[in-house]
């Protein structure tokens, strides 16, 4: 006897549906595939391009400046006393230590047995990430505001024919009057020429220069080093390949060996802006890691923040940094570092937080190793108010 094609399909068990009803593979076990789909993870490089120093005993650290002295043709019979306008001259740059930075998460014990994959070392990655990022972004408001400034040593004439003379402070170097200059190869490759001999002639040493930019100004470098202006000499010629594109061919401008990041202010916002006045498209989904951040300005004195890292607003024109290891300096009452609960804490609580923490403060040092590339008119100096610029 034949059966019909309607009679097989009432007939047929379905294993994975639950109770004979609903999704026909819902009983069908999930694999873990092995990989863990991580989120963004930018490189962190401003700790060690910076002078860093830590701090025990004490709320803030003090750095000495010493100016010039001048020399002078000696008069017979006279007597030599020094310097007759004083110099050289002293001032002093003190950075407080901000309060204590943490990130932390719980992890409850229950869901570690039932789960069939391995969380707690990811979440400590992502906690050490978060550190990082701020870490960053701190130091390299500080460097953008040393760039704005006079030099802290200063020496005024007091006596007949004795004249000031003040140190170098920093440099602001327009890259283009549009935004979209920022991404033009030819533009930042003269910038950075411009800034290779503004240091020059206010005395940086050439030893520890860098130019820190964002991605798509990095790649618009690589991208433009066949034209006939910029020509093959940023080209690294040890990387080949799919080295040179992935970002690792650029080798230095002027002498300058060049980073990239999503961590500096760049025309109000981190690492990169989008829009008609660029000419960046947007990829889209682009989450919210671009964008201003509102945590570096907390509006009083407190809040988190006990050193003038500037607002939002005063980074409106800015888009690129260039600098010496000078430029700026860190203190660290705690290094970056992870701690996880265990003992009595885990049996009350069943489950431990992983907790990251940091204690440090940033602030430019000397001002003639920060330079600023800008678009536009050049963003003012940070006012005395807290925050300045707001």
């Amino acid at each position: 006897m034949a059966f019909q094609s309607s009679d097989m399909t009432a007939g047929l068990t379905r294993g994975g549906q639950l109770n004979g009803t609903g999704d026909a593979r819902a009983l069908y076990l999930k694999l873990f595939s092995g990989e863990m789909f991580k989120g963004f993870q930018n490189n962190t490089i401003a700790r060690d391009l910076i002078m860093r120093r830590t701090l025990k005993g004490g709320k803030s650290l003090q750095f000495i400046y010493t100016g010039r002295t001048t020399a002078e043709y000696h008069t017979p019979g006279n007597s030599i006393l020094g310097d007759t306008n004083g110099r050289p001259p002293v001032a002093e740059k003190t950075i407080t230590c901000d309060d204590l930075l943490i990130s932390s998460a719980f992890v409850y014990e229950l869901d570690e047995v039932l789960s069939h994959y391995d969380l707690r070392s990811e979440i400590s990655r992502k906690i050490g990430y978060a550190l990082a990022e701020k870490y960053d972004r701190l130091i390299f408001r500080a460097i953008a505001k040393g760039a704005r400034q006079a030099s802290p040593v200063q020496s005024v004439g007091t006596g007949a024919g004795l004249v000031s003379m003040e140190e170098p402070g920093g440099t602001q170097i327009q890259v283009g009057a549009t935004d979209d200059k920022a991404f033009d190869a030819q533009s930042l490759v003269n910038a950075f020429y411009d800034a290779a001999a503004a240091l020059d002639e206010k005395g940086v040493s050439q030893d520890g220069r860098v130019g820190v930019l964002n991605p798509r100004q990095y790649y618009a470098l690589i991208q433009g080093i066949g034209t006939a202006n910029i020509g093959g000499y940023l080209v690294n010629r040890d990387e080949q390949g799919t080295a040179l594109q992935s970002g690792k061919g650029i080798m230095e401008i002027a002498g300058i060996k060049i980073y990239k990041s999503m961590n500096i202010p760049f025309l109000g916002n981190y690492g990169v802006k989008y829009g008609g006045a660029t000419g960046v498209t947007s990829p889209g989904n682009t989450g919210d890691f671009v964008g201003s951040d509102t945590e570096l300005e907390p509006g009083t004195v407190g809040g988190g923040l006990n050193n003038n890292y500037g607002a939002q607003s005063a980074f409106d024109t800015s888009c690129g940094l260039i600098f010496q290891r000078e430029a700026a300096g860190c203190v660290e009452a705690i290094s970056p570092q992870v701690q996880v609960t265990s003992g009595d804490v885990s049996v009350i609580y069943q489950g431990d937080v992983i907790l990251g923490r940091l204690a440090m403060g940033a602030d430019f040092l000397n001002p003639a190793a920060c330079v600023e590339l800008h678009t536009g008119t050049a963003g003012t100096a940070f006012g005395t108010t807290y925050p300045a610029n707001a």
